[in-house]
């Protein structure tokens, strides 16, 4: 009589079968972008309703309105407010909207949704915050709004800067 493998032990063979083997992913699952600067941000996935890619006309300019809005979005029949995430973060370079489309992260909590209009997604990855460690040479106006960062290439001196969401969303800065 044949005898088959115990289907959740597994058998001694698969080990031989890398496919079987499903690392567990260490960290927090998040998504990493860049602002025009090239710097590179991240935010976890969790607080993340959806990203889109669409164009510039789709969102409506509101005039008389703090210069970090960029304008309105109907975001599946709710309309939402979308930022240029660089310069609420004090970047001097507006995001450049004359292209054939503007990532935008939709971030939520509770009832509150903004988007921000991003350069680029970079995707997604599984990242440790055990290995976050403080900010630095970050100007004033950022900080409030960082977690920390990880050391991405000491030489080149890159920085993978891990963004708190929740500062971003109650922040005073969307009044002025």
């Amino acid at each position: 009589m044949d005898s088959k493998p115990d289907f959740l032990g597994g058998s001694s063979e698969d080990h031989l079968r890398p496919e079987l083997n499903v690392e567990s992913p260490e960290g927090e699952l998040n998504l990493r972008f860049f602002i025009p600067s090239h710097q590179e941000f991240a935010l976890p996935a969790t607080g993340i309703r959806e990203v889109i890619e669409l164009s510039p006309d789709r969102i409506t300019p509101i005039p008389n309105v703090s210069p970090l809005l960029l304008g309105t979005l109907n975001l599946r029949g709710r309309v939402i407010w979308v930022s240029d995430l660089g310069q609420f973060l004090g970047e001097t370079t507006p995001l450049n909207t004359d292209r054939a489309e503007i990532s935008v992260i939709a971030i939520e909590e509770q009832d509150t949704i903004v988007g921000l209009a991003v350069e680029e997604i970079g995707g997604m990855d599984w990242l440790d915050v055990q290995h976050l460690i403080a900010p630095t040479n970050v100007p004033d106006i950022m900080a409030p709004f960082l977690k920390g960062e990880w050391l991405i290439d000491a030489e080149a001196n890159k920085y993978l800067r891990l963004l708190d969401q929740m500062a971003i969303l109650r922040s005073a800065r969307w009044a002025g």
